[in-house]
């Protein structure tokens, strides 16, 4: 599944008619048809997304994101809203109560589902940088927040700079930001003479040659190391809907489908800088806390000192969420020979490039971490049995089929590796195995897949 979604709506058709989408689509979806049964269900079970009306018995998209913010539970659900072409107020009294987007009727589903994913997408990201945050707490090295904090800077980015210079007019006494301007040609220059804005505003030409070099220009801002991390805000001067998902896709944060409109820019423009702020102030949390503690040197891998703690908050994530968890322990076969044959700096060259095949083998939320001499352990959330052991598989054959060349050797050093694996969140008598069980159960079929004649995956399989 994509992930579940909560739709509340009092009209049983609009319910029926939603779900139908996003089913076709492999979200698993729950329903509410009033705002007290919408609050119930987002704070017993939290889905990935809500999808909600404008308008609810007991209150309305509005309200429903006031109450969701009161619960730290609930607090940064997506909420997607729907509403009519006629209940302007009502759309942006919602964004201005925090609703991601409102949707109005007749719903496109090439645009709804484009949302669905990135809605989704920032609320996975933002989970995993709060889940290493709440790592880092554990074990106390969590820095005290400041209380300073710089003025933001956007760029709006226009290929009409008449344009321009009238919206930048409109927007800079309600803008609790700086603001200046550029042409797609020289966002990127800009960036790299004075440093990354907070957040862009990409505007899309009505001419289509012209707005395709503005998407493409979206995957050159995400890919760029200095502002891979800026807010983006897209704005269609023309509704399209397959263009909007593009845009989405490619890493817009935000998207207006209907033109410039001072309020409602001023409204997403904030709410994407104070997105940006947490996420930027979890990151620098993250790595100055950990940095000196809790990496390995040689590799630049966590060490097992913040790799337990994280399992355990993946694994009571996992229980939350009944989402599926990988964990691998990985051990290099007969390591001691190289050592011996080769020396410890040729052994320390063959750990330095097998923990960078392992981070390329992997996505940017997993975990991998060397807890011992020749020893790794990688733990994947969201990950089943079959995706764990394709990607176990892969990680074999780039190490044992690719020589790993080291100083002062003729040839190319071969190893290979053995990887024992087990998948949680996994229940015995009745009981979930805690994350040190789990781990233990990977280190047993690490054991058997060393027993069974190496550089091989081997599966748990606890008894009944």
């Amino acid at each position: 599944m994509q992930g579940t979604i909560l739709i509340a709506d009092a009209i049983a058709t609009n319910r029926i008619a939603l779900k139908v989408k996003l089913c076709a689509a492999f979200y698993q979806v729950v329903q509410a048809v009033d705002m007290e049964e919408a609050l119930a269900t987002a704070r017993e079970n939290p889905p990935d997304l809500v999808i909600c009306a404008l308008t609810l018995p007991g209150g309305g998209a509005a309200d429903l994101c006031e109450a969701l913010k009161a619960s730290a539970d609930t607090a940064q659900l997506p909420v997607l809203a729907i509403g009519n072409g006629d209940q302007t107020t009502g759309r942006l009294a919602a964004l201005e109560a925090g609703a991601s987007d409102v949707l109005l009727r007749p719903l496109d589903t090439t645009l709804l589902l484009g949302r669905a994913r990135s809605l989704i997408r920032a609320r996975n990201a933002a989970g995993e940088w709060e889940m290493r945050d709440d790592t880092t707490r554990a074990l106390g090295l969590a820095e005290p927040s400041t209380e300073f904090t710089a003025q933001s800077h956007c760029v709006l980015i226009h290929s009409d700079s008449a344009t321009s210079v009238n919206w930048a007019k409109q927007l800079r006494p309600l803008l609790r930001a700086g603001l200046t301007l550029a042409n797609p040609e020289e966002a990127i220059r800009s960036a790299s003479k004075n440093g990354p804005p907070d957040a862009y505003v990409l505007v899309l030409s009505e001419i289509p040659n012209t707005a395709n070099a503005a998407l493409r220009l979206i995957s050159v801002l995400r890919a760029n190391a200095q502002t891979r991390h800026a807010g983006l805000l897209v704005v269609q001067l023309t509704p399209d809907a397959a263009q909007a998902a593009t845009a989405l896709d490619l890493g817009a944060d935000d998207l207006m489908t209907d033109g410039f409109n001072t309020a409602e820019m001023v409204l997403r423009l904030h709410a994407i800088l104070r997105r940006k702020r947490k996420t930027d102030q979890l990151r620098n949390t993250v790595r100055t806390g950990l940095k000196a503690a809790v990496f390995d040197p040689l590799t630049g891998l966590h060490n097992r000192r913040y790799a337990l703690p994280h399992l355990d908050q993946i694994a009571e994530h996992a229980l939350e969420t009944a989402r599926p968890f990988a964990v691998m322990v990985a051990d290099l076969d007969h390591f001691k020979g190289i050592n011996d044959r080769y020396g410890h700096a040729a052994g320390d060259s063959v750990l330095v490039q097998t923990a960078e095949r392992l981070r390329n083998n992997l996505r940017g939320m997993d975990l991998v971490a060397r807890i011992g001499g020749e020893e790794f352990l990688i733990v994947m959330p969201g990950t089943n049995l079959s995706n764990a052991e394709s990607t176990a598989a892969d990680i074999c054959s780039d190490i044992g089929n690719r020589g790993f060349v080291v100083p002062g050797t003729p040839a190319p050093v071969h190893v290979t590796i053995s990887i024992g694996l087990s998948i949680g969140p996994m229940v015995q008598d009745g009981s979930p195995l805690s994350a040190e069980a789990l781990m233990a159960q990977a280190d047993r079929a690490l054991y058997s897949a060393k027993s069974h004649g190496r550089n091989q995956v081997n599966l748990s399989r606890p008894a009944a």
